[in-house]
């Protein structure tokens, strides 16, 4: 798959969680710099991001119309690497602070917590979000590796007043999240597997196993070689674009397992969004070299359920 890319922006810390606004805007967070920020339809930058201390690493609009926001807590430094000096995750974490759930306010830019350690609440590393249809919010939990263990992820729901918070399934490295266009399966990707799960929604919070006991659903592909899943979106159609680490770019799941791969000149191209008056406008983030490139997609993304 070649796509023309258009670089939007640049000189970013670690960019992440990009979110298409009404306005043509695109709202995404920059975890090295630990902010929700906003890159304009001009291609200038809100001089005025929201910090968020921890590691804000992905974003959805509620129904209410404020960002809520998955933060890793700290869970990642990073470190420059290699003659280009690119910015990469490094294992160390001496300001870890416990992952959690916000809600920022983008009128005010009031930030409330709304699950995390001090609510009672033990999430390591919430990475990625995507609201239903009735409002409530699925998230990931990316869990914790050491160097010789590893605490793994999770798949949770959990609604925007703060009173429910339901673990829905265990998997190693949770990663990106989206529903299917019928709002009946959810994906997860799980990361340093390269796999992509799906998931027979029961109801919320509560998912179908899969057929071999101790796992959380079904496998749609897992890609060969040594490749890495990140954040995903899904099309109007049912396929799921996943930022893919290492082999750098976006891959493309259909249904049958068979996958198209875009490239993006960097190591780790970590999500995308969809926007546009026909949701075929794509920006994707490019984390390790600070950037933003935008495209035009062949198909359309799906809608999301609330937009702002």
């Amino acid at each position: 798959m070649s796509l023309k890319l258009e670089e939007v922006a640049s000189g970013l810390g670690f960019p992440e969680g990009p979110v298409a606004m009404d306005d043509g805007s695109v709202l995404f967070v920059d975890i090295k710099h630990k902010t929700l920020a906003q890159l304009m339809p001009d291609k200038s930058l809100d001089p005025n991001p929201t910090f968020l201390d921890g590691g804000p690493n992905g974003v959805a609009i509620g129904p209410d119309g404020a960002a809520y926001i998955c933060n890793n807590g700290g869970v990642y430094t990073f470190i420059e690497f290699g003659p280009d000096r690119i910015t990469i995750p490094d294992s160390k974490r001496p300001d870890y602070i416990g992952g959690s759930i916000q809600r920022v306010d983008l009128q005010t830019k009031k930030v409330t917590e709304l699950f995390g350690k001090s609510r009672g609440h033990n999430l390591i590393a919430p990475d990625d979000i995507v609201f239903d249809a009735a409002g409530g919010f699925w998230f990931t939990d990316t869990g914790m590796q050491h160097a010789t263990t590893s605490d793994f992820g999770a798949v949770y729901y959990a609604t925007t007043d703060g009173t429910t918070l339901i673990h829905a399934a265990t998997v190693p490295t949770a990663n990106g999240v989206g529903l299917s266009p019928d709002g009946k399966k959810l994906f997860v990707s799980d990361t340093v597997f390269g796999r992509l799960w799906v998931m027979d929604i029961l109801g919320p919070g509560k998912l179908q196993p899969g057929k071999i006991p101790q796992t959380p659903g079904n496998v749609v592909q897992t890609l060969p070689g040594y490749q890495w899943l990140d954040s995903l979106k899904v099309e109007a159609d049912g396929r799921v674009c996943v930022g893919t680490i290492f082999n750098g770019g976006i891959t493309i799941f259909s249904a049958d397992g068979t996958t198209e791969h875009l490239a993006v000149p960097d190591l780790f191209t970590t999500n995308l969004c969809f926007g546009g008056a026909d949701l075929r406008d794509v920006w994707i983030t490019a984390s390790s070299t600070g950037k933003i490139y935008k495209t035009r997609w062949p198909r359309p993304g799906l809608k999301l359920s609330f937009t702002a």
